[in-house]
């Protein structure tokens, strides 16, 4: 008996292949305004003159390929973003040419789109189940003790506007955004940043990965005498 225990004891804590776990909890912030591209703007204006390298360089922004079928052919997002983007640094008092000098370093902007076609359960935000079960409980609290049960849905309910503003679902399509100077061969400088992005936005951003109107089929009528 004692020779069977330990064995047991041996394979408990194996596994023939590698358990699924998760990561620390994290936070990820959905971009669906144009005012969030000028945030990033800033951000990214912000980052780029805190670097010796290129604080007092020429800067020149190309601008988006022209070419439809290019994957970074702009869409809004491009053409925003780097309108932006000149805005910010220019405020800053950074170099910025309209077209490339010998001296100058190019400003590069990427933006690919991610989807995710099979994620499996992804959950709620922090408090969800709290919430919801305190809100359950305010809504019994009357049945016992207030006249009027309705009453009760007060309180959840001003909880409810207080928080909702941070509420947002976790979608399948999110964008990685990043930026490049670039002198020659040699990266000056290089920052990504992660976004969630509604479905129905991706045309802002990869207007060449836009599923297009399905063409409605034309029929020709033939009159005959």
């Amino acid at each position: 008996m004692a020779c069977l225990t330990l064995s047991g004891c041996f394979y408990a804590n194996t596994s023939q292949a590698p358990i699924a776990t998760t990561y620390p909890y994290s936070e990820q912030q959905r971009m669906q305004a144009a005012h969030h591209w000028n945030v990033l703007a800033r951000h990214e204006a912000t980052q780029i003159l805190k670097r010796e390298r290129v604080r007092f360089r020429d800067l020149h922004i190309p601008d988006a390929p022209q070419d439809a079928n290019h994957a970074y052919s702009g869409g809004e997002f491009g053409r925003g973003f780097r309108t932006l983007l000149t805005s910010e640094l220019v405020s800053r008092g950074a170099n910025l040419t309209t077209k490339p000098l010998p001296s100058s370093a190019e400003v590069h902007i990427d933006v690919d789109v991610v989807e995710h076609r099979d994620r499996d359960f992804v959950r709620p935000p922090m408090g969800a189940f709290t919430a919801l079960a305190g809100g359950i409980a305010v809504a019994a609290i009357p049945i016992n003790q207030w006249a009027e049960p309705a009453l009760g849905l007060i309180p959840a309910a001003v909880a409810a506007d207080v928080t909702s503003g941070s509420w947002t679902h976790t979608g399948n399509e999110e964008i990685i955004v990043t930026t490049q100077i670039l002198d020659g061969e040699q990266i000056l400088y290089s920052s990504s940043n992660i976004y969630y992005i509604n479905s129905g936005d991706r045309r802002h951003y990869a207007p060449d990965r836009t599923p297009s109107a399905p063409s409605t089929p034309s029929v020709s009528i033939t009159d005959r005498w």
